[in-house]
């Protein structure tokens, strides 16, 4: 089943709007209209259960050996929720879910501000 078509992903309070672009077994892939954003969600079973969720986001930028020039740079987040067949249910894994994300945006997101600075 597909999430519901648009999905928005509100990037420094600017809603983006990508609307779906393809479904497949157990994916569906969303786009921002100039694919500046894709979005991808996909589950994949055997004998443990993947679930992600990725963001891929490109913008040009200026190219540091040619001032005149820009050149298209990229950038993926990824989530992936890597669960055991049995063990867990779906309330049970949510609640642990919810605990990692509070930790990473506790204190206005001060733990991804030092991951992407590069401290562990």
């Amino acid at each position: 089943m597909a999430f519901s078509d648009p999905q928005t992903v509100t990037i420094n309070a600017v809603a983006k709007t990508l609307n779906r672009v393809s479904t497949g077994e157990n994916k569906s892939q969303y786009s921002l209209d100039t694919g500046d954003y894709k979005l991808l969600v996909a589950h994949q079973y055997g004998n443990r259960m993947r679930r992600t969720v990725r963001l891929d986001i490109r913008k040009l930028s200026a190219d540091p050996l040619i001032s005149a020039q820009n050149v298209e740079r990229s950038m993926s987040i990824y989530t992936v929720f890597d669960l055991p067949v049995q063990g867990w249910t779906v309330a049970q894994a949510k609640l642990e879910t919810d605990g990692y994300f509070a930790y990473l945006t506790a204190s206005s997101g001060a733990i991804v501000t030092k991951i992407l600075g590069g401290e562990s």
